[in-house]
């Protein structure tokens, strides 16, 4: 690689300073075709994940097959011991006694869907990220503070550089930076 070349961009990263500017933001740049996005605010702002194209999490499936899982799991292991790797006849009751498998059924449903939860989480998140390349931008340590952030990356189909940033700039933001990988 060329040492001397300009790295490319991750993104274009506009700043505004109310929640109702960066919500507007979005919601243009969703209307005008946008679909790689992020917003970055110091509080939740309600719409706005909705706003850059955040409709569906696929967090309650990955639940809901953990839960079975477990349930699966709980049920299966109380049947195979009862039955068939210690079946003990106690007082003429059946080998297979289901209602005497609901408590660990139930528990082991609960401690899979909240362990998938934790990990699905985790992996669609994108965690854990030591860093990432909006830390390149100095103004975006205020994004904590008083600031509201939206980041267009450079993966969206739509995305030009030179057209993008004329969009974000109709867009009336305080600023507009490039964000380098």
């Amino acid at each position: 690689m060329n040492l001397t070349t300009k790295p490319s961009l991750h993104g274009l990263l506009a700043e505004f300073e109310s929640a109702d500017s960066v919500l507007a933001a979005a919601r243009s740049a969703y209307a005008d075709g946008y679909r790689k996005m992020e917003a970055y605010s110091p509080f939740p702002v309600e719409g706005l994940d909705e706003a850059v194209g955040l409709h569906h999490s696929r967090l309650p499936l990955i639940v809901l097959m953990g839960g079975i899982a477990g349930g699966l799991t709980g049920f299966g292991m109380e049947c195979f011991a009862a039955m068939y790797h210690y079946p003990i006849n106690v007082g003429g009751r059946p080998l297979f006694s289901w209602p005497a498998f609901i408590p660990v059924t139930f528990e082991l449903t609960v401690l899979f869907a909240a362990i998938s939860a934790v990990l699905g989480m985790l992996a669609l998140n994108g965690l854990p990220k030591p860093y990432h390349p909006l830390f390149n931008v100095e103004r975006f340590v205020l994004h904590g503070h008083d600031r509201f952030f939206l980041c267009i990356e450079a993966t969206d189909p739509k995305f030009d550089g030179e057209e993008t940033k004329k969009f974000l700039e109709r867009l009336l933001p305080k600023g507009v930076y490039e964000v380098e990988p």
